[in-house]
């Protein structure tokens, strides 16, 4: 179908988008010939230190350098190995016991025992916004300072995987339970880097832990830059002002790659980016509207122009890469169809809200076009670009009409997103800002969190897709690429599919 001059307007004036950014000084040489610090640029600041609480990617990215699980998932073999679990076994399909290596410290000295391991996984059960992750657990029971008993309140298959995730974090009991506001701004863990320094929206310094139980870091200091334009993060990876930049524009790999002293990582993502619908208000409540909405939308078209082909539309909430993804087809651009459904739900000249959007440069000019779609068939969307912790504490709170997210599904497993996006129990803070109270959807979300047989879930979830997209709650808008760039001297980079980069082994030669 024939786009109008609008859209392509607005396609055309964010591809040619492009900012500016200052110097900073470079890192000293170690004396080895490496640099004893790591510059990183990354969109967006962290939202809280404390892991039970900052799970958004840009937190995760420098407090999983903080912070050790009790498993962790190898991202090149993507098994399930050990952390600060030396070892565990399967006692039953509801009993796991795990064997805590002796001799690990926190970064305040305090030794690293089954007491934490229980106060910190009681604690993320609590906790709002990620008890999502592990209320599978019914009890942790320390068996001796060393052990611990997690006893599941049924079966249930991405266990490990789960507790895997960095929001499953350990912390240490006597620091944290003095004050449980602590570790937003001054955290403590066990992991390979501890905290140094905070400038919100500037940049964060950590500092390697030398005592680390698998060795002391190959960088002495880790700095995470907060760069929200993703151009101004390539002119300084190109310039040398940073060593690793997270995120590059789809318009700027191209560069990256033709330049001889820089390299581009780049692999499917698990991530979705999707318009939210908040379902509490008037005419979101209405399914015509949101159907309405889904059918305005050319997914395609974005993909093509903004995203230069390099990624999918999306057809559901999980990528085609995560356990219990049903691919049920994109729904259509249709914008005749469109008003027709308008004009059913009884909004035949449309209506005006509006569409929040955090301060990243390629999310900002996704919405620009969305605006200008959903302008073609009457709804008015006035856009409100916001800083990423006030987008989040907002969208909590469910102040928003509609709002633009990415949601990564960490487990690799439907579990993680179709819980905490549209199970009724995970409202608000847990991901679920649509504010689905859905019977059927609990039903399903249920049969596939609890049945241990592939099979039965699997049909849940295709039951579930199918559902879900006919509710439209969310508009899924399409699955990218993850993608990172870094300076040729830079060894040992890994990129993770995920987002969560680990840099403990990463080296940068002096140049």
């Amino acid at each position: 179908m024939k786009r109008t001059l609008t859209v392509m307007l607005v396609l055309a004036l964010a591809s040619l988008s492009l900012f500016a950014m200052g110097g900073s000084d470079k890192a000293a040489d170690a004396g080895d010939g490496y640099k004893d610090t790591i510059s990183i640029a990354i969109g967006a600041d962290v939202t809280s230190f404390d892991p039970h609480v900052g799970k958004e990617t840009p937190a995760v990215a420098i407090t999983n350098h903080i912070y050790d699980t009790l498993v962790n998932v190898d991202p090149e073999t993507d098994e399930v190995v050990p952390q600060i679990a030396e070892s565990w076994e399967v006692v039953s399909d509801t009993e796991y016991r795990f064997h805590i290596r002796q001799g690990i410290k926190f970064h305040n000295g305090e030794d690293l025992t089954a007491d934490d391991v229980k106060y910190s996984l009681d604690r993320a059960i609590a906790s709002p916004a990620v008890s999502y992750i592990v209320d599978f657990i019914d009890q942790v029971t320390v068996e001796d300072d060393y052990t611990v008993l997690i006893t599941l309140d049924a079966p249930y298959a991405p266990a490990l995987r789960n507790l895997a995730v960095p929001f499953a974090a350990i912390v240490p009991k006597d620091y944290t339970s003095a004050n449980e506001d602590v570790l937003r701004t001054v955290p403590v863990g066990s992991g390979p880097y501890k905290f140094q320094e905070w400038s919100q929206n500037d940049h964060t310094t950590l500092v390697a832990n030398d005592e680390y139980y698998a060795g002391a870091p190959a960088t002495k200091y880790l700095e995470f830059h907060v760069v929200p334009e993703a151009a101004q993060r390539t002119i300084a990876l190109e310039t040398g002002e940073v060593d690793i930049a997270y995120d590059p524009l789809t318009a700027d790999k191209q560069r990256i790659e033709e330049n001889d002293e820089l390299r581009l990582y780049s692999a499917p993502s698990l991530t979705c980016y999707y318009l939210s619908m908040n379902m509490n208000k008037a005419p979101f409540d209405n399914k015509l509207v949101r159907q309405a909405i889904s059918h305005a939308i050319d997914r395609q078209l974005i993909v093509d122009t903004l995203y230069m082909g390099a990624g999918q539309a999306a057809d559901d909430l999980i990528a085609p890469a995560v356990f219990g993804y049903f691919g049920c087809g994109v729904d259509e651009y249709d914008p005749e169809l469109s008003k027709q459904l308008l004009a059913e739900a009884g909004y035949p000249n449309g209506f005006s809200c509006t569409i929040w959007v955090n301060n990243n440069q390629e999310r900002v000019e996704v919405c620009q076009v969305l605006q200008a779609m959903l302008g073609e068939v009457g709804i008015q969307c006035n856009l409100e670009v916001m800083e990423f912790g006030t987008f989040i504490s907002r969208t909590t709170s469910g102040e928003h009409d509609m709002a633009y997210f990415g949601w990564v599904t960490s487990t690799k497993d439907a579990d993680y997103t179709y819980y905490s996006l549209e199970h009724s129990s995970q409202q608000g803070a847990a991901g679920n800002r649509t504010f689905t109270n859905d019977p059927e959807v609990d039903r399903l979300v249920e049969i596939g969190r609890s049945s241990t047989d592939e099979s039965v879930r699997l049909e849940a979830y295709k039951d579930l897709a199918v559902y879900l997209k006919d509710l439209a709650n969310n508009a899924n808008i399409l699955y990218t690429e993850i993608s990172a760039g870094a300076g040729a001297n830079v060894e040992n980079f890994v990129l993770d599919p995920i987002g969560y980069h680990e840099l403990q082994d990463v080296k940068v030669s002096s140049r």
